[in-house]
């Protein structure tokens, strides 16, 4: 654990792990696709042996945190890929000897056991008396606040903002009218191609309740991670989601018809930017979390400008005033019954997103800044999210461990659990469990399914004690060999993340659940007769399959991998080529054939599992898109034409995959 942003650089540069870059860059897309780039290579030094164990094919992986010293248009250097391994993970929140030694003292403190000897309670006072260190402290004084710039003085151009991706703030480019924000007075720079689509990606967005208002230490202080967008020298657009804290404030201070304070706070000490993401408790601080990694209270200073609380050790801190006139999204301005955009309001993105595609484009309220205020040699922080694996990847990879003694506390069932890479963290989860009764793995489902920031997963599985859930290959080949796809497949409506472009309705559509566990004769008595699995195919029949597939019209390859016991069926296929022909092919229909089917773009490697299973988990709906035909499940992921519709299920837009070079086949970047 770091004190500042400047220590935990230094901490990085000593340990090999920083490379400084000393030539001219561009914030435009040259500092993002250096980092895209540098994320995909082998980092140095070993991460902690739970790291190694608990994901053996990227443990290794992430580069060297980026250093950029000379941005074009900015006197501050840029910082990028700064958490994008397991090893500065670990460094960063003080885990080096892994994320499973701090998990287990988290869970310690979450599920203490009463002490049963005097030796016992002596050592649970000593495990306990630590946390009366770890509450916020506030102080007068800050380094954060050494330069301070305040009204009309704000140039928020002078900042090394850094644009992503090719698209990002491009309306056109997705669609839209490329001038619908014009006319909003003040977004100066949204007409400059130099500062269109530029972002903040990697600051801590402190908000607090509009009840806690007068509250000199409020209860309701919230961290978030959202990204702002540049739009003027002195104005931002603040993205949220609506199940987000920071969207839940926003609304209080709306329904009061009151502007709402934020700050804005870059760097401080290395344990912030990863409890500004913790999917903590309700009730449970981000600074009370924050202050237990350090192993003390996070020093706070009150704003200059704004009644909110800002790390004293960062690096920026941004504070201004949210709009509270502006509407809320599910905004369509091509609609004729849209009306206006409203005061207060702009027509935000598009950004290229953690997806791997760009989210589009919405309604979101406009930041009013009031001061910037700075250390006087600050580093500015960044990060470009896109096509795992990235700097959120050893992020969110550290979340799921850290938090599965919390998550255990909830679901006394589960094991251990999984979020693979295919998924993007909240398009897939895998649990594994002890199965002691049947349909044990159904209730497993329904509890992640109502587990806080859980609850938006779309697809779930559930494997025995003897699968490695860390191993992509095992699971799926225990859905093959385990799930019988006609009886113990769930499927549910229910709430999906807002960024879920497969889904029929914004935040909305259908969640699937795989039981693969071992099934119990009471199981199929419950769930509809016990009728034999239909038998996998060997070798040769698969083989037959793949061939009689790969003449269907429109196909362009077929897989159907051994060592997923030829359970999966991959097909990629062109766009608007009849998926029932693929279904119903007759080799397919008449003998041993793969119970699951998957049919992607043409544009898929179906040779390559983690592309193809990540199209999958992003580009279907299981309501919408999923066949059934004798005992086998069908998918169709691939990209689909907006306005489209199934089973009276509609297609929404449908945004473009994330790539540096437009037109290109994103793996080939």
């Amino acid at each position: 654990m770091y004190r500042s942003l400047g220590e935990f650089v230094a901490a990085l540069e000593a340990d090999g792990q920083l490379e400084r870059v000393r030539e001219p860059v561009s914030p435009l897309l040259e500092i993002a696709a250096r980092a895209d780039a540098e994320s995909r290579r082998q980092a140095p030094g070993e991460p902690g042996a739970s790291s190694l164990g608990n994901d053996p094919r990227r443990c290794r992986l992430g580069g060297r945190a980026l250093l950029f010293e000379n941005v074009e248009g900015s006197e501050l250097p840029v910082l990028i890929n700064a958490l994008g391994s397991y090893r500065r993970m670990e460094m960063a929140i003080g885990a080096p000897e892994g994320f499973d030694a701090l998990a287990e003292r988290i869970g310690q403190l979450a599920k203490p056991e009463p002490p049963r000897s005097l030796s016992e309670l002596i050592a649970a006072v000593k495990r306990f008396a630590p946390l009366l260190r770890i509450p916020p402290k506030t102080v007068k004084r800050a380094a954060c606040q050494e330069i301070v710039i305040e009204g009309d003085a704000v140039d928020l151009s002078r900042l090394p903002i850094i644009k992503c991706w090719p698209f990002d703030g491009d309306l056109a480019a997705v669609g839209y009218p490329p001038d619908l924000n014009r006319g909003i007075p003040e977004l100066d720079l949204l007409a400059d191609p130099n500062f269109r689509g530029r972002y903040i990606t990697f600051a801590g967005i402190h908000t607090i309740h509009a009840d806690d208002a007068n509250e000199t230490k409020p209860a309701s202080h919230n961290i978030g991670m959202y990204r702002v967008q540049l739009l003027g020298r002195r104005r931002l657009a603040m993205h949220w989601h609506m199940h987000h804290d920071g969207a839940r404030h926003w609304r209080s201070w709306k329904k009061r018809g009151q502007r709402m304070p934020v700050a804005i706070a870059l760097g401080g000490e290395s344990v912030l930017p990863f409890a500004a993401i913790a999917p903590l408790p309700p009730g449970i601080s981000e600074l009370l979390f924050a202050g237990f990694l350090s192993g003390r209270g996070i020093p706070m200073v009150r704003g200059r400008t704004v009644p909110v609380r800002v790390p004293a050790n960062a690096e920026i801190v941004i504070e201004g005033w949210v709009s509270h006139e502006a509407g809320g999204v599910g905004y369509d301005p091509r609609d004729p019954e849209a009306g206006p955009l409203g005061p207060g309001a702009v027509f935000e993105g598009p950004f290229g997103d953690h997806t791997g595609f760009y989210s589009l484009p919405d309604r979101y309220p406009i930041v009013e800044v009031a001061a910037i205020t700075m250390r006087r040699r600050p580093i500015f922080p960044a990060t470009v999210v896109g096509l795992p694996p990235q700097e959120d990847y050893w992020m969110g990879k550290g979340v799921e461990r850290l938090f599965l003694p919390l998550f255990k506390t909830i679901v006394p069932d589960a094991l251990d659990y999984d979020l693979p890479m295919f998924g993007a963290f909240h398009n897939s989860a895998v649990m594994q469990i002890h199965k002691e009764y049947p349909l044990q793995a159904r209730r497993m489902m329904s509890s992640v399914w109502g587990a806080g920031q859980m609850a938006w997963t779309k697809i779930v599985i559930v494997v025995d004690d003897d699968v490695n859930v860390h191993d992509e290959r095992a699971v799926l080949r225990a859905i093959a060999e385990r799930c019988d796809v006609t009886r113990d497949v769930e499927l549910v409506k229910g709430p999906l993340d807002i960024l879920d472009h497969a889904a029929p309705a914004l935040g909305a559509g259908t969640k699937i659940g795989f039981d693969a566990p071992r099934t119990w004769p009471a199981q199929h008595e419950a769930i509809g007769g016990d009728a034999p699995r239909p038998p996998l195919p060997d070798a040769a029949a698969a083989g037959r399959g793949v061939d009689a597939v790969r003449a269907v019209p429109g196909v362009r390859d077929a897989a159907c991998p051994p060592e997923l016991a030829h359970g999966w069926l991959f097909v990629s296929m062109d766009p608007d080529a009849d998926i029932e022909r693929v279904i119903d092919e007759p080799t397919l229909a008449t003998g041993p054939a793969p119970p699951i089917l998957i049919v992607v773009g043409p544009e898929i490697d179906v040779h390559d599992l983690d592309e193809t299973l990540f199209h999958w988990a992003a580009n279907m709906d299981p309501g919408r898109d999923l066949h059934r035909r004798r005992g086998r499940l069908a998918f169709d992921a691939r990209p689909k034409t907006p306005g489209a519709t199934r089973l009276g299920m509609p297609v929404r837009d449908w945004p473009p995959v994330l790539t540096m070079n437009p037109g290109a086949p994103h793996r080939d970047t």
